[in-house]
This record gives C-alpha cells, structure tokens and sequence, in this order.
C-alpha cells in the first residue's frame, strides 16, 4: 500500500530548478499540516542573506507572500546554523521547513576568498546538520535547487559549490523518506517510504 500522494512525510526533500515551484510545493505542505489539527504549528527556517537592495526586496516579498499564502506559518531566519534550530524547535506537534538548502551552502563556502574559514568548517557542520535531521521528533521538509543539470561551469570556485551541493543533496536525499522533483509546478515523487 501506498501513502497518499499529499501526505506529510517524516522527511522530505524538495528539489528543482529556480522557479520550479518548490516553495509553494512545501506552503502547500504546510497548509495540509495546519489544516489538520489546530493544535499544530510549522515555521519556516529562512536560510537567505539579504547581500544587496534586490535581495532585501525579494526577501521582504516572500515574507509578505507566504503571511498569505500560509497565515500561520512562523519564520526563523538564520544563515548558517539551521541544526541548532531544528534541534530547538522539532517535536510531534510541529512542522520545520527549511528553504534553502542552496542558499545555506551559499553562506558557508561563498564568495569563496570571504568563507575560506567556513569551508574548512564544512564538513563538520554538514554532519551535524545531517545527525540533527535524522534525530528530529517531528517533519521537516527541506528545499533545495537541483543545479546539476546544467553545463558544467568554468570557474573552479564555482565547480567546487555545485560539487558540494551535488554531495549534500544525496546525503540528505538519502536520509529523508520522501524526495520530490519539481518541474514547471508540477511534483514528481523520486522516493517515497511507507509510514
């Protein structure tokens, strides 16, 4: 027997191409989650860095947007140590959703020159990510962009990033029980383990 297409998975990693809907993918979630008992909750770990005007506004747009699009959806914002939020606020009752897994790495390892540090601290700090995502009590789905399919990029910072993210989300494919592939809005489930 399979679960129901929709259903909230202990775990579940959402993957695509910018704009290929993996956000709304994971409100929708979210909403079902809500919408299921009243005495839920769900907050939304926000891993994006407003560097410049641009990403100021559109990080103030999508704040704005997902207040109505999910009204009780609560936001966390935090560049770098997202465990230490998944380990404070996962239990039965709540649902974590992290957006972006790319945007997190983005702030640990770029621009390469500033985050020299950071990307020594890598390693450790995905596995403690990682030991923090299997210990969870509660579901979490996490979003992240499938950059892989591209042409391979010229610069060797560059080419290290998409490597790193290419291991992080098999990793992570690898530790949750559902994984989505968004394309052009549409969901298509890669991986999916009973309940």
């Amino acid at each position: 027997m399979t679960a129901p297409r929709d259903f909230i998975a202990a775990s579940e990693l959402i993957l695509g191409g910018q704009k290929s809907g993996k956000s709304r993918r994971a409100e929708l979630l979210a909403r079902q989650w809500l919408a299921g008992d009243p005495s839920r909750r769900a907050s939304l770990i926000a891993t994006g860095t407003p560097w410049d005007d641009e990403m100021r506004a559109r990080i103030a747009r999508h704040r704005h947007d997902r207040a109505l699009r999910v009204p009780g959806l609560a936001t966390l914002e935090e560049p770098l140590a997202i465990d230490a939020l998944i380990r404070a606020h996962s239990d039965d009752r709540t649902l974590l959703i992290v957006d972006c897994l790319t945007l997190w790495l983005t702030n640990w390892l770029m621009p390469a020159k500033a985050a020299e540090e950071r990307a020594r601290e890598w390693p450790g700090q995905s596995a403690t990510f990682l030991r923090s995502l299997k210990e969870a009590s509660g579901p979490i789905i996490l979003v992240g962009n499938e950059i892989g399919l591209g042409v391979i990029p010229m610069g060797r910072e560059v080419r290290a990033f998409v490597d790193a993210l290419g291991g992080l989300n098999q990793q992570v494919a690898a530790a949750c029980s559902r994984v989505t592939l968004m394309v052009a809005g549409l969901p298509m489930c890669l991986k999916e383990e009973e309940r």
